[in-house]
């Protein structure tokens, strides 16, 4: 009995009670909070249905509101009945009634066995990470929130612009950091017990009651200050659309959720029978100890959020109903632009030059000069590599570029580090051809000689410029034509996308490539972007790494696979 569950529940009450049934068929106990919302006549036909399990209780019921203190003041009750009752418990999950454990839950339980001092919950600061959805992020921490956002609405949103009307702030207790992160944690008895029995709990309390969306911040920021070891990331799968809505997964998501290889997953669909028939899968010595991989569902969602916003050429939706933006094309012919691949690979714009016959620059909007193919100060048509010139007019520096080397394609490095100030040209210029490898930028981080804390400073400002800039080539008044991957995708596969831009650049297609440039050394490098995830910074945009993913620079891809220990 080393894993101990709270589950919080409040509709489709016969699917968790199955769910409740697999917790315990596990070997573990379970202490329900079913919502007060929830009639007393429901309740008591779930509670009836359950008596015959003696490893499950139910706790002091709440009333909850999403976004609201009850749901922390439900985990908190429950929590300190499941550390009371049953004594022998190590880890402490939090579940809702609509997760269902994919894989046995003893191989969760040896899982945690293998770490028994770690806590597994999401846990990054305000300034790290830009994943919030509906403009409030360092505001929802400084600003009072008594009211209900889905119940109170008009209410909640005057008395929000009354307090930034007379510049209201909220003290945080001292020593406090808040950080948020997903609601769904699992923590060690030690941890917990010391945030259920800190002596300063009632301010903190008191002080988080009128934070917005507590459930997400509390545990979060007060794991930080009890925990001795912190993998920031949760054990259960969940994945939220562009609105902050969390996915549903149903019956035709079956395979790529055996694919994950996580230990639980959420939300599923209450109707969905085959989810609820396979999971949990049956005990496999294959998998044994075997890291979840919630990666390999990403592009999944990656496409879905992109049929949701773009959806398909001619066809008209409500979600995107187009707005006219009506223009020649900004420039006088195809261009590449080309983000995170110099980052990548050893000599890679050589390489694509030699490759294609291209013009091929480096960074052409980098702080300290525009780097030209051929590294001369003034290019052709008298353009200077002079930083001051080329930003006083920005979009008029490629415009000129690209009029004066016509007949000749061209194609340049760009990134976070660079101005920014074209993406929106770009990004609406249907010459574009805009390749992106979201999170390249984090490599040279990675091989830097630099203190860890000032490269997690860093990595979150690069991050957040990054984040914007994706959100502008995803706006549906993008014209370019983009691709999108993360760094994690690419690594693993990074054969198609070279030859698509081989082709691209050479108006052509082009025989199948047998010369590619090495990769850098990333040896090391899962263990890296952990560590950051650990001190606080989520490096969300390059995709999810094993924490022992390793790739040596000699690993060619059309030798043989990268190595991945």
């Amino acid at each position: 009995m080393s894993v101990g569950v709270i589950m919080l529940v409040h509709t489709a009450l016969d699917r968790a009670e199955q769910a409740i049934r697999h917790w315990v068929d596990g070997g573990c106990p379970v202490v329900v909070h079913v919502d007060r919302k929830v009639e007393p006549k429901q309740y008591a036909s779930f509670v009836d249905a359950l008596s015959d399990l003696e490893t499950v209780q139910f706790s002091r019921r709440h009333t909850c509101d999403w976004g609201t203190w009850a749901l922390v003041a439900a985990t908190q009750d429950a929590a300190t009945q499941l550390l009371d009752s049953f004594p022998k418990v190590r880890h402490v999950y939090l579940a809702s009634g609509a997760c269902l454990p994919l894989r046995p839950v003893s191989e969760l339980g040896a899982y945690l066995d293998a770490r028994p001092e770690t806590d597994f919950i999401e846990s990054s600061t305000t300034a790290d990470v830009p994943w919030t959805v509906g403009g409030l992020d360092k505001e929802r921490f400084t600003l009072r929130f008594p009211f209900s956002w889905r119940r109170h609405r008009k209410i909640f949103d005057l008395y929000v612009k009354l307090q930034q009307l007379i510049r209201f702030r909220r003290r945080i207790p001292d020593g406090v950091i808040p950080h948020m992160g997903s609601q769904w944690w699992c923590l060690t008895r030690q941890t917990l017990s010391a945030i259920l029995k800190d002596p300063k709990r009632p301010a903190h309390d008191r002080y988080f009651r009128k934070v917005w969306i507590p459930d997400e911040s509390y545990f979060q920021t007060m794991a930080r200050l009890h925990s001795t070891k912190i993998e920031s990331r949760s054990l259960t799968l969940s994945k939220f659309d562009y609105q902050g809505k969390p996915h549903i997964f149903y019956d035709d998501h079956l395979a790529m959720l055996q694919r994950s290889g996580c230990f639980v997953a959420r939300k599923i669909w209450h109707r969905a029978s085959k989810l609820y028939d396979a999971f949990p899968e049956p005990l496999n010595g294959v998998k044994g100890l075997v890291e979840p991989n919630p990666s390999s569902v990403d592009r999944v969602f990656a496409n879905a959020v992109d049929r949701r916003t773009r959806g398909r050429p001619g066809l008209y939706m409500q979600s995107r109903f187009p707005t006219i933006d009506r223009e020649n094309a900004v420039t006088v012919g195809p261009y590449s632009v080309l983000q995170g691949l110099a980052e990548t690979f050893e000599g890679f714009e050589a390489w694509l030059a030699n490759q294609t016959g291209a013009d091929v620059h480096g960074h052409l909007y980098a702080p300290d000069r525009a780097h030209f193919a051929d590294q001369s100060g003034v290019y052709i048509g008298g353009l200077s590599d002079d930083p001051t010139l080329r930003d006083y007019n920005a979009k008029m520096f490629l415009t000129n570029l690209l009029w004066n080397t016509r007949g000749t394609h061209q194609a340049f490095q760009f990134g976070p580090t660079d101005t920014q100030t074209i993406n929106w040209m770009i990004a609406k210029d249907t010459n574009a051809r805009i390749t992106v490898v979201a999170g390249a930028w984090i490599i040279p981080l990675f091989r830097a000689r630099q203190t860890f804390s000032d490269i997690r400073r860093e990595a979150a400002r690069l991050q957040r410029i990054e984040h914007k800039q994706l959100k502008i080539l995803r706006s549906p008044f993008a014209k370019a034509r983009v691709r999108v991957q993360t760094l994690a995708e690419f690594v693993r596969s990074p054969m198609d996308t070279l030859q698509t831009i081989v082709d691209e650049m050479s108006g052509q297609p082009r025989p199948r490539l047998t010369e590619v440039p090495n990769m850098v050394d990333l040896s090391g490098f899962g263990a890296f972007l952990q560590e950051l995830r650990n001190q606080g910074m989520h490096p969300f945009l390059t995709g999810e790494f094993p924490t022992d993913f390793d790739v040596r620079p000699d690993d060619h891809p059309h030798r043989k696979p990268y190595l991945v220990r």
